[in-house]
């Protein structure tokens, strides 16, 4: 199984103020590791990181043992590393299935597109039914499951996904949490994003909690929700 993705001691800077100092990270293949924080509290930069579209300027960042330091966005992309963006960005005038292809766009053979379509639509029923719908019609909830599809579509290793529960419905928030852990159950590893604590620790193996760009406390669920600095650190992150 692999998807292992450790960082190493990583600054990370807007212009010259660091808004990650000395963050070390590692998610364990198979499991779901978890980024707790509040707003302003470094997670985006986190993944901006990972995928060097804000490079560090200082640690280490490797996925399966392979060094990201000098590679270009596209390349980690092309290692099995695929993000599902906070807010979905989907593509609201094109169609579902027009959405998903777009997540293989490396894949040349229309019969190995068909596969991943069939497993996509196998994990989403409902997108099968609305497939020819235009995706900027659709629910909020049904737009993040096809954000989440096109994510799949290229067979990922690791899946980052940011902020899943953001501007949706209670209902389909918990169907979204649902979602991640039968993703996951398939063999592939996640780093989970996010604000909603409850939610998130009930799904992971693993987890980290993140205040003005450094990681305060870490540990399995049960530790982080016996922890109080879990509370302090949520409620109080940094702006």
């Amino acid at each position: 199984m692999t998807g292992r993705l450790i960082v190493q001691d990583i600054y990370t800077a807007y212009d010259r103020a660091d808004v990650l100092s000395g963050l070390s990270i590692e998610v364990v293949p198979g499991t779901i590791t978890c980024i707790l924080g509040s707003n302003g509290a470094g997670k985006s930069t986190l993944i901006r990181s990972i995928l060097r579209l804000t490079p560090p300027r200082a640690g280490s960042i490797a996925f399966d043992g392979i060094t990201l330091d000098t590679m270009q966005t596209h390349d980690i992309i092309g290692l099995g590393i695929a993000c599902i963006p906070e807010g979905r960005r989907i593509f609201a005038k094109m169609t579902v299935e027009e959405n998903l292809r777009v997540g293989a766009y490396l894949v040349s053979s229309e019969r190995a597109i068909q596969m991943r379509l069939a497993k996509v639509y196998e994990t989403f029923p409902r997108l099968k039914e609305r497939a020819k719908q235009l995706a900027g019609t659709m629910s909020g909830g049904e737009q993040a499951m096809v954000s989440i599809g096109r994510g799949l579509m290229t067979e990922p290793k690791l899946l980052v996904i940011d902020e899943p529960s953001l501007g949706l419905s209670p209902l389909f928030v918990q169907e979204n949490f649902n979602v991640i852990r039968r993703i996951n159950e398939t063999g592939v590893t996640v780093l989970l994003v996010e604000q909603n604590v409850n939610q998130t620790l009930a799904i992971s193996h693993y987890g980290y909690v993140l205040s003005q760009g450094r990681i305060v406390v870490h540990g399995t669920p049960a530790v982080l929700s016996a922890d109080a600095e879990v509370q302090r650190a949520y409620f109080g992150g940094a702006h």
